[in-house]
């Protein structure tokens, strides 16, 4: 399966700029110059697959309580910019539907990734890539699905088996590698502050490429390119590219 991975990703839209998971968000990673950006699906108690991060609305919103014990109608109801700034008062919690659509308008790829509520690993990557299959448009490159969960990888495998899958890792296994072959993994997702020349070369050895999360910094970035990351993550992708290239 071959992937055309950008340098930069933008990281839940592109989070020092915007309020992360939205579609404010995704449109300010896309006006910075990121060809893909990254948002976290998670569904609610009634099965709407939503943009969220956390397990509860309390960081991200004028909101409390549990993703998992609210219904849809609840969560759109509340305020998802304003925590981040004034600009962004009365920012909706965005559906996945909403966020496949804006991506199609803006021109820009996406990764999924996959993150279930306790207990629902199955369940999320189920509703959620059941839905983005009859959303997603049949002439655009597809997204890239990535989870920690590997419950949720393997029903994508099952659901969008076409679809490329993204092994997340914090913590590497030692069999890494076979629970990576078995899932049909085509990208190794991982903590760039983890990781040496000598990791990110047993990573590409697999055959896969390596992505890394969060990198703001440019040095920093230089570095994982050197040893042979093929793309990272950042909140800010204007920002990073300008420090990367030299250019205003």
């Amino acid at each position: 399966m071959t992937l055309s991975i950008p340098r930069l990703i933008g990281h839940r839209g592109a989070a020092r700029h915007a309020p992360e998971n939205t579609l404010s968000g995704m449109r300010t990673g896309a006006l910075q110059g990121a060809l893909w950006v990254e948002v976290d699906v998670k569904i609610t108690r009634d099965g709407v697959p939503i943009l969220m991060h956390d397990d509860d609305v309390d960081r991200t919103s004028d909101g409390h309580g549990l993703v998992a014990d609210m219904d849809f109608a609840d969560i759109r109801r509340l305020d998802a910019g304003s925590w981040f700034g004034p600009d962004f008062k009365g920012e909706p919690v965005p559906t996945l539907a909403e966020a496949i659509q804006a991506a199609t308008l803006l021109d820009i790829n996406l990764n999924l990734e996959i993150k279930p509520c306790p207990g629902r690993d199955e369940q999320t990557a189920g509703i959620a890539l059941s839905m983005a299959l009859n959303l997603w448009p049949a002439n655009r490159p597809p997204p890239l699905i990535s989870s920690f969960s590997i419950e949720s990888l393997a029903m994508a495998k099952v659901v969008a088996p076409h679809w490329p899958r993204g092994y997340l890792m914090d913590e590497e296994p030692a069999d890494w590698e076979a629970i990576a072959d078995r899932l049909g993994a085509a990208t190794i997702n991982v903590d760039a502050k983890k990781q040496s020349a000598e990791s990110v070369a047993a990573f590409r050895a697999s055959g896969r490429p390596v992505l890394a999360w969060t990198v703001n910094d440019p040095e920093q970035a230089r570095r994982l390119f050197q040893w042979g990351v093929a793309g990272v993550f950042t909140d800010t992708p204007q920002g990073l590219y300008q420090g990367l290239t030299g250019k205003g």
